[in-house]
């Protein structure tokens, strides 16, 4: 079994986000759109938008999306997970726990303290995922709204 290498993509690697994106609509079996350059740079070009992509070989395997959430009652910030996905013929080999170690890691190097993830209730996988990796749940509901 080859080693998997997780890297934070940067500016220049906008083809390969845009993959990782596409893998993670699949993963998580969501429409997509088609993401320009543009989009996919400006996106990359954000310090407080993370895009970690996990590979074994040359071959993307999963990834996540994080943003650093600057607080207001101290001069800090939270790390927000927003997406991780793991291609389904990879799961459960260890892979979502080295993404999730590196976040952490790349949290620490910045002097972010916090980290924190939403899982759907009815999502059992993920919650039983966040339990195992030792992380604890929070007595906490999101609402939501369209704009319109």
């Amino acid at each position: 079994m080859s080693t998997i290498q997780i890297k934070r993509l940067g500016l220049e690697e906008w083809e390969l986000a845009g993959q990782l994106f596409g893998l993670m609509a699949e993963v998580f079996e969501e429409e997509r759109a088609p993401l320009s350059a543009e989009y996919l740079g400006r996106l990359l070009r954000l310090d407080w938008f993370w895009a970690l992509a996990a590979f074994r070989g040359d071959e993307l395997v999963g990834g996540l999306t994080a943003y650093v959430l600057p607080l207001t009652r101290v001069e800090a910030s939270e790390v927000f997970i927003y997406d991780l996905a793991v291609r389904e013929e990879y799961q459960r080999q260890g892979i979502g726990r080295l993404l999730m170690a590196a976040v952490q890691e790349q949290a620490r190097a910045e002097g972010i303290p916090d980290l924190f993830v939403p899982a759907d209730n009815e999502d059992e996988h993920a919650i039983d995922f966040y339990h195992a990796i030792g992380w604890e749940a929070s007595a906490v509901t999101f609402f939501t709204a369209g704009s319109g």
